[in-house]
């Protein structure tokens, strides 16, 4: 079976690029450039003197003894809540910011939800000297406040998205529209392994350090680069993809995709894609989405902003489908409750987004020799207001 991008594009039915007519030639150069770009020596040697030095990474990976006592297993946390801004996406907007210089675009649009993939983008923008444009919902302004101010001090320009419920899938559009607009000068950092090819294959690539890194963590740790399981969380579904990118073709070791129920799958108000969702296309690309039988987007609901998507990227799809991952979910109070259970075993306060991976150990069978890797994709401080308003702590 193979699970990597084909030269069209396509994860088995699932990628492509779906677009307007205007944006084809900003799509098609990046298509045409991107891999020689990224392989030739001066981007690698940039990309991981910044990674290093910059960003912080090796990540630790953490062995969680008191969170393996309590669901009996070895579990341990890739520490990606330890980089530079706080989670998983500097990795990519350090890749993505290099890329943009090189193709000679002088200015950078992004989307965000949680603000973590905002906050990358204006560090990267700041650390080049390169003007910056985020959108986001406006309710996502509201329940990550920190996040936005952090990105005006940082320099950029942060919108807000007023549309649908005024969440990320309305921040990516709004995005999409300010690059058809301006197509000539203009590179959009997309946070996700979603969108258009060749951002979901691009942005899983840069991602992929993470999963790199995890097999030789392990081998030192255990003498064996192949844990039982890797969990992570999947909303866009970018820190997933890092962490699985290296094990895809290990059939031996699990991989647990976690989405976010929100307040219950069956409530109409929940995010679980693989549940809900079937065959569409979304942002463009082909890919599952929830949708009404019309085939309208179903706004999605969680309480976790970076989860509050109503699709998956297009490899997602993929490993979906062919089995090749598992896909659980984790209800709003769920997630908040491992949230405050990591906190209080590790010491370690987990953005929502990597709560709802920790709720997954909950639902996993697991016995005393599995090894587990969760993917503990950002830190907690931008998510304090809303541990403060759910409150059950």
């Amino acid at each position: 079976m193979n699970y990597k991008v084909d030269e069209r594009g396509y994860y088995g039915q699932f990628g492509g690029a779906f677009i307007p007519e205007m944006l084809y030639p900003n799509v098609e150069e990046l298509r045409s450039r991107y891999l020689d770009i990224i392989s030739a020596d001066d981007f690698k040697n940039e990309f991981h003197h910044l990674l290093k030095t910059y960003v912080g990474r090796p990540t630790p990976l953490y062995f969680a003894s008191r969170l393996s006592e309590k669901y009996n297993a070895k579990i341990y946390l890739k520490r990606e809540d330890l980089c530079h801004t706080g989670a998983h996406k500097v990795n990519n907007t350090v890749g993505q910011i290099i890329l943009a210089k090189h193709l000679g675009k002088q200015k950078i649009i992004a989307e965000t939800g949680a603000g973590q993939h905002g906050v990358a983008t204006a560090t990267v923008c700041a650390l080049m000297g390169l003007e910056c444009v985020v959108y986001m919902g406006k309710l996502d302004m509201e329940r990550q406040r920190p996040n936005v101010e952090r990105m005006r001090i940082l320099g950029a320009t942060v919108i807000p998205a007023e549309s649908g419920n005024m969440t990320l899938k309305d921040a990516t559009n709004e995005a999409m529209r300010h690059w058809i607009n301006h197509p000539q000068d203009t590179h959009y950092i997309i946070g996700s392994v979603v969108g258009p090819h060749p951002y979901p294959d691009m942005v899983a690539r840069f991602q992929s350090v993470i999963s790199e890194e995890i097999k030789k963590q392990l081998s030192s740790e255990i003498g064996n680069p192949y844990p039982d399981y890797v969990v992570a969380c999947v909303g866009g579904g970018s820190n997933a993809a890092g962490a699985f990118y290296h094990y895809v073709e290990d059939e031996h070791v699990s991989l647990i995709g976690v989405e976010a129920a929100g307040k219950g799958v069956d409530t109409g108000e929940s995010a679980a894609t693989t549940a809900l969702g079937k065959p569409g296309v979304l942002h463009g690309s082909k890919t599952l989405l929830m949708q009404t039988d019309d085939g309208q987007v179903i706004e999605p609901y969680s309480i976790s902003a970076g989860l509050d998507y109503p699709g998956i990227g297009p490899w997602h799809a993929h490993l979906f489908e062919t089995g090749r991952c598992t896909f659980l979910n984790a209800t709003d109070d769920e997630a908040m409750e491992a949230g405050v259970l990591l906190s209080r075993l590790e010491g370690i306060i987990p953005a929502i987004e990597s709560a709802h991976a920790i709720a997954a150990l909950g639902k996993m069978d697991l016995d005393d020799e599995d090894v587990v890797v969760v993917n503990l994709s950002g830190r907690g401080d931008k998510d304090l207001e809303t541990y403060i308003r759910w409150g059950k702590y």
